[in-house]
């Protein structure tokens, strides 16, 4: 398995939590809400494979897919109940996590979770498609602008990883596109007994809310929030914000 970079910010060994990042991002975004949290929690979290500190991703052939192995890793984290945070792709992982093991969560805060099977969008079905098609022809560069034009920034120039990233971008369409995990099985988010709080920027794309839509109504404990002025990346952009409402779900549980 790649090597996984840990990251660790001290609190209340009593309140374990554990959050989880999005594509083309790192550990590291963690570190201002952890410190706007002032220590409620004692929060871990890593670098998923081929992003900031860890190793690239580079599967044995007997390794699963991209989506199973980030949940493995994550899974690795939890030794008793935790508040579970997470973000963007980050986010589908946490939502399987509480599916498989509700008892192994506290809280659980789902921050623009990209998980699309929930609610089939047009638009993101012509960004899917134009990203494979980028990427069969070997433009990986067009794929991570298109990519990035509407799930982040695209910057002046992009760094050989965000290269090296979208192809990682496109292995999660199966699970994020079709369930291939299964997340939306009957009866998985109703088993969820922890107060889930759903939070959404002002400025994402329309499909952001649909999904937040379809997975509330099927939550037993649900409340959900959104942040004005803020896109997809809201806990780099917003983070006090961000964790003023992780705070409010904390206090829930």
């Amino acid at each position: 398995m790649t090597a996984v970079h840990k990251r660790h910010w001290a609190g209340d060994p009593d309140r374990p939590a554990l959050a989880l990042h999005c594509m083309m991002g790192s550990g590291s975004y963690w570190g201002p809400i952890a410190t706007a949290l002032k220590g409620r929690v004692d929060l871990q979290g890593f670098d998923m494979p081929g992003h900031g500190r860890s190793d690239d991703w580079l599967p044995a052939r007997d390794d699963p897919d991209y989506h199973t192995a980030v949940t493995r890793i994550a899974a690795s984290f939890i030794e008793r109940p935790l508040d579970l945070i997470g973000h963007s792709l980050g986010a589908t992982v946490a939502l399987r996590i509480a599916v498989a093991a509700p008892e192994a969560v506290r809280s659980l805060t789902l921050i623009e979770p990209v998980l699309f099977a929930a609610a089939p969008d047009a638009a993101q079905d012509v960004l899917d498609d134009q990203m494979r098609a980028a990427l069969d022809a070997g433009n990986d560069q067009a794929a991570a602008q298109a990519f990035l034009s509407v799930w982040g920034a695209v910057p002046a120039n992009l760094s050989p990883a965000m290269l090296r990233q979208i192809r990682l971008v496109a292995d999660t369409g199966p699970t994020l596109r079709h369930d291939r995990a299964n997340i939306l099985r009957d009866g998985g988010l109703e088993a969820i007994d922890a107060p889930v709080l759903l939070i959404s920027g002002q400025k994402s794309p329309p499909v952001i809310g649909a999904i937040a839509d379809a997975l509330a109504v099927r939550l037993p404990d649900v409340g959900r929030a959104q942040v004005p002025d803020a896109g997809h990346i809201l806990p780099l952009t917003h983070p006090e914000q961000v964790a003023g409402l992780i705070a409010v779900n904390l206090d829930r549980a």
